[in-house]
């Protein structure tokens, strides 16, 4: 564990007052006095001591934290799970989420056998319980991912094959896309896809100044979760909520574990399983 010069592009950068900003869950006044990139290839543990030995800061901004070791409280822990079946989104986000599956999806708990217990303790699903919405959801990450992992994801045009080609082998024709893409991009991949719907959750202003962006990204996450099928991004903790949500749901896991893969690749490596534990 060492504190270095970064290896990758990173998405945070000094202003003219010599703070930094970034990426901080849409709270634009939020900055930063310094920034450092630090390897680490070590228990979660081990990092307090690090931070004492090495900053005065009161607070400390920890980006891509999900990469330290967590050891028995990892993803394929009871203890993680547990942990993590507790923590439902919030009821407000998710009402939102089900008005617009039911609206334009054709999508509801009843009907797509996904339906919340109260108690997040009695709920215990199995494989494959859960069936879906009829549609196909994606994640598809753009932007800053197109600089710190272009080679792992998609163009635009491959991205639309690839979903075509699973809404043939599913026979559906609608396709819900969660995606930090700008609008010109989202209109090139519905021409691309001119021949299925397309939908895209676009929140009303009240919404978003209310909810902010990470709101946003819960309602779309929601959306994504109760979908017959998933494709997520490379590396992407968004996808990785996902995937979280649809193994609590009792989706099948080869309808939830899925990326897309490089132009390149016609069959790459897909995410890793982490099946629920009770």
């Amino acid at each position: 564990m060492d504190v270095r010069e970064c290896l990758d592009e990173t998405a945070f950068y000094q202003d003219e007052e010599g703070l930094w900003r970034g990426w901080f869950w849409g709270y634009e006044e939020t900055r930063a006095q310094s920034f450092k990139c630090m390897s680490v290839q070590a228990h979660a543990t081990f990092v307090k001591p690090f931070l004492i030995s090495n900053t005065t800061a009161r607070s400390v901004f920890l980006d891509r934290s999900e990469e330290l070791i967590h050891g028995p409280y990892s993803e394929w822990s009871k203890e993680f799970w547990t942990a993590r079946r507790s923590m439902r989104f919030a009821k407000h986000l998710r009402d939102i989420g089900d008005k617009f599956r039911k609206s334009y999806l054709g999508s509801t708990d009843k009907k797509d056998n996904t339906v919340l217990d109260e108690d997040w303790r009695n709920m215990k699903r199995k494989h494959g319980e859960a069936k879906g919405g009829p549609y196909v959801a994606a994640h598809i990450r753009r932007r800053d991912y197109l600089y710190a992992h272009g080679e792992d994801i998609p163009d635009l045009n491959d991205t639309a094959k690839q979903l075509e080609g699973v809404l043939k082998k599913l026979n559906l024709n609608t396709v819900f896309i969660a995606t930090d893409a700008p609008k010109e991009e989202v209109d090139e991949l519905r021409d691309y896809l001119k021949d299925y719907k397309v939908f895209k959750y676009d929140p009303q202003k009240e919404v978003l100044e209310s909810y902010k962006d990470g709101g946003i990204a819960i309602i779309d996450q929601w959306i994504c979760a109760h979908a017959r099928h998933f494709i997520g991004t490379y590396v992407s903790t968004f996808t990785f909520r996902i995937h979280e949500e649809r193994e609590i749901l009792g989706f099948d896991p080869d309808t939830t574990f899925n990326r897309f893969c490089p132009n390149t690749t016609s069959d790459c490596e897909q995410p890793s399983r982490w099946p629920v534990v009770y």
